[in-house]
C-alpha cells in the first residue's frame, strides 16, 4: 500500500492526531521516515571535507619540493664532467658545511633522495649510476675537466676526519661507471696540463716522424701546445 504523508479523505473530517502531533510520534516517525529526518546530512558531509583539506595542501607543497629537487640536479648535470655518490649516513651537519667549503668551486654537493636523482638521470648516459641507489647519498657534481683534483678534497677530508664508512659508492665519467674500487683509475687520471706536455714532448723529440715530415704544420702545432701548457700550468696554480 502506498504512503500519501499529509494527504487526507475529502468525506472525513482530518483526523485530531494528525493535527495534533505529539512530538514523541514525530520522533518515532522520524526514525521510520526519511522525508522528516531530524539529522543534516550535508553537515557531516562537510565536516569531512573540511578534515581532508589540510593533507592535500600538504601534499601539493611535498610535489612542489620533489620537482624543484629533480631540475636542481638536471640543471647540475650540464656541463658535468663526473657525478659521484657519497655515503651519507653518520655525517653531521657541521661535518657537511665543513666539506662544501674545502670543494672547489667547480664541484657541488647535493643531498637528495635515491629515487628523484633517477627520476633526473633516466634516460641518460647518468643511468649509469643505478647501483648507487641504495641507503643516504650525497652527490658530487664536477663542472671540470680536471677529476683528480675535484675528487681529491673529498678523500682528504674522508681521511682527516676518519670517515672510513663515509666511501663513495660510484661515480659516471665519460658515461662508464665507476665503482668504489675503481676510484684510484680516476684519483690517478692525468691532468689536461699533463697530457699536452706529454704530447708535446713527443712531438719535440728529435726521433718524431711527425716533425720530420711535415716540418712547418708541427712546429706550430709545438708552439701552439707550449702556450696552451703554460695557460694550464698557471691556472692550476693559482687554484692551489
Amino acid at each position: 500500500m502506498e504512503a500519501t504523508l499529509f494527504s487526507f479523505p475529502s468525506s472525513k473530517p482530518p483526523s485530531p492526531s494528525l493535527t495534533q502531533t505529539h512530538p514523541k510520534s514525530l520522533l518515532t516517525r522520524a526514525s521510520t521516515n526519511p522525508f522528516l529526518s531530524l539529522t543534516s546530512r550535508p553537515t557531516r558531509r562537510h565536516h569531512h571535507h573540511h578534515h581532508h583539506r589540510l593533507p592535500t595542501i600538504r601534499s601539493a607543497i611535498s610535489r612542489t619540493k620533489k620537482e624543484q629537487t629533480v631540475e636542481t640536479i638536471k640543471e647540475n648535470l650540464e656541463n658535468c664532467h663526473l657525478m659521484a655518490g657519497i655515503r651519507y649516513k653518520g655525517l653531521t651537519v657541521k661535518q657537511f658545511q665543513d666539506l662544501r667549503k674545502v670543494l672547489p668551486e667547480t664541484t657541488k654537493l647535493i643531498v637528495a633522495k635515491n629515487t628523484l636523482v633517477y627520476k633526473a638521470i633516466e634516460g641518460t648516459p647518468w643511468e649509469a649510476l643505478k647501483p648507487c641507489m641504495t641507503g643516504m647519498n650525497a652527490w658530487l657534481f664536477v663542472h671540470s675537466e680536471e677529476i683528480p683534483p675535484a675528487i681529491k678534497p673529498y678523500r682528504d677530508f674522508q681521511k682527516e676526519k676518519k670517515l672510513d664508512s663515509n666511501d663513495f659508492t660510484g661515480a659516471v665519467f665519460e658515461g662508464k661507471f665507476y665503482g668504489p674500487g675503481d676510484f684510484k683509475q680516476l684519483e690517478t687520471m692525468p691532468t689536461r696540463a699533463e697530457i699536452y706536455a706529454k704530447l708535446l714532448g713527443t712531438l719535440n723529440s728529435p726521433a718524431s716522424s711527425l716533425v720530420g715530415t711535415i716540418q712547418a704544420p708541427a712546429r706550430e702545432l709545438i708552439m701552439l701546445l707550449k702556450a696552451y701548457v703554460q695557460k694550464l700550468e698557471e691556472e692550476g696554480g693559482g687554484g692551489q
